[in-house]
């Protein structure tokens, strides 16, 4: 099977492109904007692409013919997104309806990410037939490149996710489990929401979820995220709890206090029951996806 993806030098692009590289059943291809800037450079093809300039989305596929497009590549700094708009539509939603079109021209299946932020966070877990309505201009455009699915004619399959922590080669963005380690092992103070939740989703399993999606052709909208749902709060805890860390520092406050730029849903997540059946899917647990950043942090 012929695999393509985009964003390949992100967190979820660097898991994908270690999971699916020399894999005997897969050719694959990586691609982002400018150069590779993974460690590893065998087992898998490079070419930079821009995924806002159509012409040469279409021209990669039509040359490289991929079965399936795993589209990684966005804009997700949400409160960037409410202060760049024509930017954060731009990669988020144009560039979907050029891949789309790739897509349709080489009859590839379409693998998107979306995102937990297009629900108002008013009735959360949520389910894959839940309705959204976003609070943000990020959950706006995610929102908007899932309807360009919804309406075409391809084959694809819609990947919603929630919160993705990891271990990334290039660490020029931090994730919030070690980000709060290293907060707690210095004893700085803390202003940790208490009533925003979310399941958080360590990124190896949401990028097997992905590749699932991929091999199955799996139609339709799937959630895919960690399956224990906690404050932001408790997850700092946990973080605390699991390497026997004071939390005296930590001041609990609400989010309407942080007087952030762009609109956080309040109570997200999302139940797994499609994924586990139609996919096999079955994520770590909270504790389990630190002890795999620690490792992989120590090599």
């Amino acid at each position: 099977m012929k695999i393509m993806v985009t964003g390949s030098n992100g967190l979820l692009g660097q898991k994908l492109i270690h999971q699916l590289a020399n894999r005997p059943d897969v050719t694959l291809l990586a691609t982002a904007r400018g150069n590779n800037r993974l460690k590893q450079q065998s087992g898998y093809e490079y070419t930079s692409l821009d995924i806002t300039d159509g012409a040469a989305v279409l021209a990669l596929c039509q040359a490289w013919q991929p079965d399936a497009i795993i589209h990684t590549a966005a804009m997700t700094q949400v409160d960037d997104c409410e202060d760049q708009q024509a930017a954060c539509w731009e990669l988020n939603v144009t560039a979907v309806d050029h891949l789309i079109r790739a897509a349709e021209a080489v009859n590839a299946h379409l693998v998107h990410l979306s995102t937990d932020f297009i629900f108002d966070g008013a009735a959360g877990p949520y389910d894959e037939t839940a309705v959204p309505n976003p609070l943000s201009f990020y959950g706006k455009s995610k929102l908007a490149a899932e309807k360009l699915l919804l309406e075409s004619s391809i084959s694809y399959s819609i990947i919603r996710t929630v919160l993705v922590y990891g271990v990334a080669e290039d660490m020029s963005r931090s994730n919030i489990v070690l980000w709060a380690k290293g907060a707690l092992e210095k004893g700085q103070p803390l202003r940790i929401v208490s009533d925003q939740f979310r399941t958080p989703t360590l990124a190896e399993d949401l990028a097997q979820g992905c590749i699932l999606a991929a091999m199955k052709r799996a139609q339709g909208i799937y959630n895919i995220s960690g399956k224990d749902q906690m404050s932001v709060l408790e997850l700092v805890k946990r973080v605390a709890k699991y390497f026997d860390l004071p939390t005296d520092q930590i001041s609990e406050v609400s989010t309407d206090t942080l007087n952030q730029r762009a609109r956080r849903p309040l109570v997200t997540g999302f139940i797994l029951d499609k994924a586990r059946r139609d996919l096999g899917y079955e994520p770590h647990s909270f504790e389990e996806g630190i002890a795999l950043v620690i490792s992989q942090t120590a090599q």
